[in-house]
């Protein structure tokens, strides 16, 4: 039995294309066999999963064959109670028998499934709302080879496909690479609650559901925080009610500490929770998590991450990825989850999802000040702006200055004006690169993606655009990519109560301004937690999982060497300027270790990846 979490395979109506020799180069491509994967094989296709993460189910009479990965649910009864009879993928099929590619709107939970229909000649792949599964595919010609990770499926024959410069520039600006783009060319991957049906000779996407944005018979504020406080203990219950060993990570913060007290209540003793510490001023948050841990009476258990066990994590991070990821919390990520794991762990509760759901990032309210402007009259814009921008001396007038500055930005329309300080920006391009990658590239692309995003939410509130927005980017591409991966190299499987549909749901019945108001943070779910979380938990500042990489890479030799290593070999690749990267280096050596360090652990990152995956 395998703790990897793999579906992969492909389909062809026209001719069998069953090879064991391609399925065990994609299985090679993740560090698995056969033998560590249920494999099924028809006139159409194949299809390996590993166990027990996935379910599979083969329908003869109707010609159907289906895997499924994660956990899904149905509210129906009769399907709900056919899963648990029969499993996940025979409900899976009852429902596409009687429905088709709508069936997917009755499936909740996380999910990745594959439908293979052999008599109607299609394929069905589909992913969960929130984008917690995955699956990435490659049309060729009339063979749809896919998987859940891309490295995969670049490794199948068929598909052969080359590491994507274009794919190597979105790395360097996102720090992943964004969906539905992947590291090697002519891969794609499928957005949160997209679909791709297959006929064998397209491949067409569609969304099978979107979140809904209607506060209009949403109720009272007390019976909204009563609302919320139901379903988050519901989503934990649900979470962890299989019996497994269950455990919670616990930062300090809101989210965290919210799933670690509900986990307590729900299984009536005292929640196991796990925490990282850093030996470095401003970094660490253990105190925090203390408070959290005496506050419900948790078992706590703490881990002080060190620079040594950077440089153990980052040969690791870059050979567990299918594609390049420049996250530097999956670091104490990945210790945190062993660290479960040693104690006994096998499930460990996340909090990620509050943030892009009810409204907890601080861009919100700082775009928020700049939306502002736009409610101006543009009679008096057109008045003012003239004046301010052309005003004698006025960038030596502090007022003068800072207005400059205001409206500069506030010209700036969303989405984009939220990657003003994107890292890429402080420099020109041709700075950065070779001119050769450059040429080769679209630089736009980032932003074309975020604009997609951004503009496809159902309201048309700016707000809640920037949370749909990041509900793709910051949680689907990122966060949960970090915390899943790391939690299965760690040997433990990860769950987010915050991403149940029924709490997502909620979230849409919410006005903006109990979402973020007058510069105040996830306004009602603060407010709906009062008397539940420690005081100091609710009022205390948004931190995350910084990692002090960039001041540890000054004083501590081995991770300098590693890191000098890694850049000097990326700069030999005709991508970054050796310039750009010596100037880095100055940079971060004058006294700007932290704000320097982010790229500098982002380019190492992307050169050990490229060795990995070479």
């Amino acid at each position: 039995m395998t703790s990897r979490r793999v579906l992969c395979g492909w389909v062809n109506f026209d001719e069998r294309v069953a090879s064991h020799d391609a399925l065990h180069a994609m299985l090679a491509a993740e560090g698995l066999s056969s033998a560590d994967m249920q494999v099924q094989a028809s006139d159409a296709g194949m299809l390996a999963t590993s166990h027990p993460a996935c379910s599979t189910a083969t329908d003869l009479g109707a010609g159907c064959l289906a895997a499924v990965l994660g956990r899904p649910r149905w509210a129906d009864a009769s399907l709900a109670a056919r899963a648990r009879a029969e499993g996940v993928a025979a409900a899976a099929l009852a429902a596409y028998r009687d429905g088709g590619e709508a069936s997917l709107g009755r499936l909740q939970g996380n999910f990745a499934i594959v439908l293979i229909d052999m008599r109607q000649r299609r394929a069905l792949l589909a992913i969960d709302r929130t984008g917690t599964e995955r699956l990435c595919f490659a049309q060729v010609g009339a063979t749809l080879v896919f998987s859940t990770s891309a490295r995969a499926v670049a490794k199948h024959p068929l598909v052969s496909a080359p590491i994507d410069r274009q794919a190597l520039f979105e790395y360097l600006y996102c720090h992943m690479v964004p969906s539905p783009d992947t590291a090697f060319t002519g891969i794609t991957k499928l957005l949160p609650a997209q679909c791709a049906s297959f006929d064998g000779r397209n491949a067409v996407r569609n969304f099978h559901w979107q979140l809904a944005y209607d506060a209009s018979a949403a109720g009272d504020e007390a019976a909204l925080r009563k609302r919320f406080l139901d379903l988050t203990e519901q989503a934990v219950a649900r979470q962890a009610d299989d019996g497994r060993p269950t455990g919670a990570f616990l930062s300090g913060g809101t989210d965290s500490s919210t799933v670690s007290g509900m986990l307590g209540k729900v299984s009536g003793k005292p929640a196991e929770t796990f925490s990282i510490g850093f030996d470095a001023q401003g970094f660490d948050e253990l105190e925090f998590a203390r408070i959290t841990s005496r506050h419900f009476g948790t078992n706590a258990h703490e881990y002080y991450v060190t620079a040594d066990d950077v440089v153990e994590a980052m040969p690791l991070i870059a050979a567990a990825y299918d594609e390049p990821f420049g996250n530097a919390s999956a670091a104490p990520t990945y210790f945190c989850a062993r660290m479960a794991r040693e104690h006994g762990i096998e499930v460990v509760l996340a909090g990620d999802g509050g943030d892009e759901f009810f409204g907890g990032n601080e861009r919100y309210a700082k775009q928020g000040v700049f939306e502002h402007y736009h409610r101006v009259p543009p009679v008096l814009r057109n008045l003012l702006e003239p004046v301010v921008m052309h005003f004698p001396l006025g960038a030596s007038i502090m007022p003068v200055r800072k207005a400059r500055s205001y409206i500069e930005q506030a010209r700036v329309p969303l989405p984009d004006r939220m990657e003003t300080y994107n890292f890429l920006h402080r420099s020109p391009l041709q700075d950065i690169f070779e001119p050769e990658f450059l040429s080769a590239i679209d630089t736009n692309r980032p932003l074309e993606l975020a604009r997609e995003a951004y503009f496809r939410c159902a309201s048309p509130e700016p707000i809640e655009r920037m949370m749909h927005l990041d509900h793709k980017i910051t949680l689907a591409d990122n966060d949960l990519r970090k915390v899943t991966r790391m939690c299965e190299a760690a040997g433990v499987e990860v769950r987010f109560p915050f991403l149940d549909d029924d709490l997502v749901a909620f979230s849409g019945q919410l006005k903006p301004e109990q979402k973020v108001r007058k510069g105040r943070l996830r306004v009602l779910f603060k407010d709906a937690l009062r008397g539940f979380l420690p005081d100091e938990t609710i009022s205390k500042s948004k931190h995350g999982f910084g990692l002090p990489f960039g001041l540890w890479l000054n004083a501590h030799a081995p991770l300098k060497a590693l890191a000098e290593d890694a850049l000097a070999s990326l700069g030999q690749r005709g991508i970054v300027k050796p310039a750009y990267l010596a100037y880095l280096r100055r940079e971060h050596a004058s006294g700007h270790a932290s704000y320097y360090g982010v790229m500098i652990w982002v380019l190492v990152e992307l050169e050990l990846w490229l060795q990995a995956n070479a």
